[in-house]
Order: structure tokens, then sequence, then C-alpha cells
């Protein structure tokens, strides 16, 4: 129900998820009254694969999450989670408030055990495929021991999704040499570099989308300016091609010719194709859709969703913790 369009583009969404992946079952989880409609509209009301859960209120995109969390206890997000916390469902997809989410997540399902802090992860293009980053915003205020765990369920989810048995860690920072940073990052390298992650040190901004490592490790404040600010000059880049491919009729022809590759390029960068960004930490899974996401990209958010169950990744999160936490003689 959350997001900028609601049923609109979930259903949609739906429909085409269920298009492409015959292994799964989909439940929409809000008010009957706006989902059935859409539903009949697309001939999927008699669809055994999809069904509605009830849920009678709907979080604003701009309330607090203390207001979602301790008033709105029938909402469509608080629903779906407490449905994965049931086991009734595998995993919950959401557009809706990001704030709201992270909290009732956290609140429903608790955290991984030596997990402290639950973070944003998405996969992001680069030259040469594509990076997990994390943190993208969930943790503004980070400690050492906070950009270790992320480190370590970065990795995870890149063994995972991306079946890489090793991949490698940066630790983003202001410069790639060992004095550069402030004492948390610094700090935040040594526990890393002391793990058996395969860490490459610190990475810089511009690393981020030349592929140098598989998982870039960030606090939630810095990661969050650094994807807003390449969607920000992804969107100029896209602009002025436009603005001057348009400019006259040679500028018009040459766009012809070079629509081939222009096409190939905007689907490199489509943000759609990387709409889902997984709120790692919590016991359960808990996809994030943008909330501005169309049907394409809300039916991505579902495809990370079902990957992450195929591949158990909480679980190996767990194991993955306990093994660093054994291996150092730390506590949960």
């Amino acid at each position: 129900m959350g997001g900028d369009h609601g049923p609109a583009v979930t259903v949609a969404a739906a429909q085409r998820a269920l298009q492409r992946h015959d292994d799964i079952k989909l439940m929409l989880v809000g008010r009957p009254d706006a989902l059935e409609p859409a539903l009949r509209e697309r001939g999927l009301d008699q669809d055994s694969r999809i069904s509605i859960h009830a849920a009678s209120e709907v979080v604003g995109m701009d309330e607090s999450p203390a207001v979602a969390l301790k008033k709105k206890k029938d909402s469509s997000m608080r629903v779906a989670i407490d449905l994965v916390k049931q086991g009734a469902v595998d995993a919950c997809v959401s557009a809706g408030n990001t704030g709201a989410l992270m909290a009732t997540g956290k609140f429903v399902l608790k955290t991984l055990p030596g997990i402290h802090r639950p973070a944003i992860c998405t996969a992001l293009p680069t030259i040469t495929g594509h990076t997990h980053m994390l943190d993208l915003g969930a943790n503004i205020d980070c400690t050492a021991d906070h950009l270790l765990q992320f480190a370590v369920m970065g990795a995870v989810l890149a063994q995972a999704v991306d079946d890489n048995a090793r991949p490698s860690i940066g630790l983003l920072n202001i410069g790639s040499e060992a004095i550069k940073g402030n004492e948390t990052v610094k700090q935040a390298s040594q526990l890393i570099s002391e793990t058996a992650l395969n860490y490459a040190g610190f990475v810089e901004g511009d690393d981020i989308y030349t592929g140098k490592v598989d998982v870039v490790v960030a606090d939630g404040f810095v990661g969050n300016v650094s994807l807003k600010t390449a969607e920000g000059v992804a969107a100029m880049v896209n602009q002025v091609l436009k603005s001057n491919f348009r400019r006259n009729l040679f500028t018009r022809l040459a766009a012809v010719l070079a629509l081939p590759v222009l096409n190939r390029v905007r689907h490199t960068l489509d943000p759609r194709q990387y709409n889902g960004a997984s709120l790692l930490g919590l016991n359960g899974i808990v996809i994030k859709s943008h909330g501005s996401a169309d049907e394409e990209a809300f039916a991505n958010a579902i495809k990370i969703a079902a990957i992450e169950i195929d591949h158990s990744v909480p679980e190996r999160i767990r194991r993955e913790l306990e093994h660093h936490l054994n291996a150092t003689g730390e506590e949960a």
C-alpha cells in the first residue's frame, strides 16, 4: 500500500514477477477494497499463486517511525512483517516509509545474534558488473564494530547472490592511505583486517563504480550521500545527452546512429534494474523498494527477495558471524 503509487504499481509488479518466476507465490497485504479491483482488472483474481491478506491501516511516507510503530499496528507494513515473523511468508517487500520499515522490522523480527544495527544494502552498477554497498542510510553514526558487522553481512550477501566464494571488501574513506580518515574508520579497518574476510583496504568514492571491490562498506550518512550524489550525476548526464542530441537535424541523425549503444548504456545504468535494498541483520528477509518505483523496478525488488530466500541469507549471516565471534573470542 505504500510508496508513491500504491496498488497501481505493486499489483502490476506482482503480475510481472509471477510471469517471470514459476516458483513463487505472492501475498498482497493491504486494504481489500483497493487490492481486489486491481487484481480483477488484470485477471489475477482467480490466480492461485496470489492472495490478499487484509490490513486496515497504511503508514504515510512522511510519518515518523515511532508513530507508525506504536499507533498503526494493523498497517500493511506491520502486518507484512508480522507474517514473516510467524513464518507464513518467507520475505517482505515494501516501497513504504524507510524509517518505519526499518524500525518495524527491528522491533518485530529482532536482529541476528552479534548484530547491533541492521544496515541497508543494495547493488550498484560498475564498469565490470556491480558492487554491493552498505549502509545506505539506516545508521547515521556508527562505531568501528558496526562497520565490521556491515562488512561481514555484505560479504555474505555477495557470496549468496553472486555465487562469489570470496568477495573483496573495501572500506569507504577519503583516501587509500592508512593514515587517512577519522579514528572510527581507522579502527574499523584494523578490525576487518583481523578477520578471514578478503579485505582490500580503503577505497575512495570514485572506486565505487570501477568494480575495484565486490562490497563497499560505509556508515549510513556517507553511504546515503554517495548514493544520492551518483543518482543526481546520472540524471544530469542523461539530460545533457538528450539536450545535445536534440539540438538540430545533424545531432538527431547522430542520435539515430548511436541508438544501439545508447540503449545498452541506458539498460546498464537503469536504476530499476538495481531496485531492491536488503535490510541486512534482521532475523528475517525484508526488502526495501524505492518509493517512486514503477512496476519494473518493484518486480526487481520481488526478485531480490526470492534470491535471498533461495540462499537463506539471514541464516548464512548468522553462521558467518558466529564463526567470526568464535574465532576472535568476542561475545554477541
